[in-house]
């Protein structure tokens, strides 16, 4: 047995010693270098470029302009497409933009033989710009007359949805009816979340030339089959026409599951004849042109059924800040007050409004947690809010309120298949000592005040049924009877190698180190797989792991049960050998059995398989934090004495890498909570784009972390298993605003909860002297 192993990473001595390759270890020498000229303006248009001078410049090969790319929009999100156009995604992107829509869009690119030289060239390209009024703001941008910012929306909308949500068999027709019925106590709240960064240590890097007339293109990507897509869209080429590398990737966190420069990358060495350019982005340019986690305001209504305290209807309108292009677009917002709905289901109605608003900031896109960090952020503080104003256990509140099991979403019909939720609760409640400190931590005075606060979460396991989901495995049979495995999922540092490497093993019936996996994907010979995001890897391409480990052992069998002159159902693969099924003693080692595939005279036979999953099924994975915080009051200052996340993420396939990832997942949840925000000022310019500004936590600013897990079985994941990648990340948020709630009776409903912030609340709350806080 190999699933539940705490084996250690595949990948972990190369990546330890330094000889894992990412893409900047791999680039070819001599090489060309290019650089981007962005806009100096917010809102406005390109009126002319001037390039002489820079074109003048010793080192200088070509400069490229927004009047030279092909006048094509395509789409940059790393979604699965789909030949329904419904399920294709937004096509507002150019390669260089001659319409700027925020402070330092794309307008022109400089290749060279060296960085100096492009950096140079950029410095003596001058601009006349048409300049416009900047749209920073989802209400600007939506108030009557606003310039539109793209013109296939003239009211700055992307997306308005606007749904009901009937209880089947409940006696109302809205939610409204509920809401206004005076036999239930009403609340209603605004939440405000932040533009977040993922900074992950490797920066967006590409590097692209041509070989064999395919345009290739090595890059630090998520999903490298969606980038060769979105290649040709751009282009305007033959999918075929590219081919994609995917090395080792230092972290993504979702803003990688983004066709970033890919494109231009792949137009410049056209432009240049074939010959090698590299595209690198600074740590600057990756905070304002890449992506980021979006900024979503919720205001939220609630009626509740005092006698039981269950919650009977709510309603919740979002409006996410879109910024200046498309990207995942209405997905997320979509995907928030979805898991807004879902994690407590209504006993009689729900509402759910959102708009998803372009403005002139930089755009979002997918982050850890696709929009659920914040409406879990806004859902768990509205439920201590609401127990607070009742004198209720926050604790007691959620438990007769969570999703039962077999609940079933009556919009898209996932189905909770198994939740361990309440015994998370109930083993986090007994970690943090929660009803003990909620008493001793009550009604206290001083300056310093302490709080424990909690939060809960559900996530589902992919994209079914809103996406397409498909994967692809194949596994071939070695000449010293070991196993070659290829996949078109993404190792980006979260340990999908490894476990890939237990579930193939597992399947197959080989011991796990009898397994090579090849980690890097090239799209002309990896099977396809949309990539690495939505927590969907072990769930989705387990399954085609799964099924083509069953089918690669059946053809093993088959031809030893010619080998020895038996049945196949009277073998089976046990730790790598042939064995007699009801006996289990081995009967053929797979290296004989190998060598007599590869070699015989009489029957030469190379045993491979592979096979497709595509996943029409989901289900629901759970959790939930205990946080232990003190408060100084006067200075505004949090710190985070404990934190507990406890998961029901199914069967845990590798459990020391799903403590990992728990761990990771808190960690950004803690900056997300206590300090990381984008800040721009009135020109819609970023004030803090770089790693000295954005106060991202360090070791320092880290509580002790502990990782806790109630093991389920999930009958609809291969081995058992639902999501985890994402979840950790989730729950810290709310915990912790909750805890400070606790300890001071301040409830702050806007993130991130900075020092600043707090000496404002307190203040406003008469905690602090106003002349004190000065």
């Amino acid at each position: 047995m190999e699933i539940g192993k705490s084996i250690i990473r595949v990948d972990a001595a190369d990546k330890a010693s330094g000889r894992a390759r990412y893409t900047d270890d791999m680039i070819p020498r001599p090489h060309l270098v290019a650089k981007i000229l962005h806009a100096s303006i917010t809102s406005g248009r390109v009126k002319a470029i001037h390039t002489r001078e820079a074109e003048q410049l010793p080192g200088v090969v070509k400069i490229v302009t927004c009047f030279d790319v092909p006048d094509i929009q395509y789409p940059t999100p790393g979604h699965p497409w789909s030949v329904e156009e419904a399920h294709q995604d937004v096509c507002d992107r150019r390669m260089l933009t001659d319409r700027v829509r925020y402070y330092g869009d794309d307008i022109a690119a400089v290749v060279a033989e060296d960085e100096i030289s492009a950096r140079r060239a950029l410095d003596v390209i001058r601009v006349e710009y048409e300049e416009f009024e900047p749209l920073l703001s989802p209400e600007a941008a939506m108030a009557p007359g606003a310039r539109a910012i793209h013109d296939e929306c003239p009211d700055n909308v992307l997306r308005h949805m606007d749904f009901q949500v009937i209880t089947p068999g409940a006696p109302v027709k809205t939610a409204e009816e509920v809401l206004s019925d005076p036999q239930y106590r009403h609340f209603s709240g605004h939440y405000d979340t932040q533009m977040v960064q993922h900074c992950h240590i490797e920066p967006a890097v590409s590097y692209a030339y041509m070989e064999g007339g395919k345009i290739v293109v090595v890059s630090s990507t998520q999903i490298p089959h969606i980038v060769r897509r979105v290649c040709g869209q751009a282009l305007g080429i033959p999918w075929g026409d590219i081919r994609v590398i995917k090395p080792y990737i230092g972290g993504g966190f979702g803003n990688k599951q983004e066709v970033l420069y890919e494109p231009l990358n792949a137009f410049l060495t056209r432009a240049v004849g074939g010959r090698c350019v590299k595209l690198e982005l600074t740590r600057e340019e990756v905070f304002e042109n890449t992506r980021s986690r979006h900024a979503i305001s919720m205001d939220v209504e609630a009626a509740v059924r005092p006698g039981d305290m269950r919650i009977m209807a709510r309603r919740s309108r979002a409006v996410s800040n879109q910024g200046s292009y498309a990207s995942h677009g209405n997905a997320i917002v979509a995907n928030a007050i979805t898991g807004f709905r879902q994690c407590y289901p209504d006993e009689l109605a729900h509402h759910a409004e959102a708009f998803t608003v372009y403005t002139n900031l930089p755009a979002p896109g997918a982050m850890r947690g696709y929009g659920i960090p914040q409406s879990d952020f806004i859902g768990e503080c509205f439920m201590d809010d609401m127990a607070r104003e009742m004198g209720w256990d926050p604790y007691e509140f959620r438990l007769r309120n969570i999703m039962p099991l077999g609940y079933v979403d009556p919009t898209n019909g996932i189905t909770c298949h198994s939740t361990g939720l309440r015994e998370c609760m109930e083993k986090g409640a007994e970690f943090i000592r929660w009803k003990e400190l909620r008493e001793k931590y009550r009604d206290q005075t001083g300056p310093v005040r302490r709080g424990v606060g909690m939060s809960v979460f559900s996530y589902k396991t992919g994209v079914w049924p809103i996406s397409l989901e498909t994967s692809s495995a194949r596994m071939v049979l070695n000449q010293d009877g070991s196993i070659q495995l290829q996949l078109g999922a993404t190792e980006i540092g979260q340990g999908g190698d490894t476990v890939f490497s237990q579930m193939a093993a597992e399947s197959a019936g080989f011991p796990v180190e009898r397994v090579h996996i090849v980690s890097f994907q090239d799209t002309d010979t990896a099977p396809f797989d949309t990539g690495a995001y939505a927590s969907r890897q072990t769930y989705v391409t387990g399954m085609a792991i799964r099924q083509t480990g069953e089918l690669f052992k059946k053809k093993i069998l088959d031809y030893a049960a010619e080998m020895l002159g038996r049945n196949a159902g009277e073998l089976d693969v046990r730790e790598g050998a042939v064995v007699d099924a009801a006996g289990g003693q081995a009967v053929l080692q797979m290296e004989k059995l190998a060598r007599e595939a590869f070699y015989s005279f009489r029957r030469s036979e190379h045993i491979a398989a592979e096979s497709t999953h595509q996943c029409k099924e989901n289900t629901f994975a759970f959790g939930c934090c205990f946080a232990e915080v003190e408060v100084d009051i006067p200075l505004g200052k949090i710190r985070v004495l404990r934190i507990v996340n406890v998961h029901d993420s199914g069967r845990l396939i590798n459990p020391k890498l799903a403590e990992a990832q728990v761990h990771g997942g808190m960690s950004m949840g803690l900056g997300y909570a206590l300090s990381e925000e984008m800040k721009f000022d009135s020109k819609g310019r970023l004030l803090n784009g770089n790693l000295l500004d954005y106060k991202l936590p360090t070791a320092m600013d880290h509580p002790e972390l502990t990782a806790l897990f109630v093991e389920t079985e999930d009958p609809s994941g291969p081995f058992g298993n639902k999501a985890l990648g994402e979840p950790p990340a989730i729950p810290v948020a709310p915990a912790v605003r909750n805890a400070v709630l606790h300890a001071t009776g301040v409830a702050v409903n806007r993130l991130p909860m900075s020092p600043q912030r707090m000496v404002e609340a307190f203040q406003d709350a008469g905690l602090i002297p106003e002349q004190e806080g000065r």
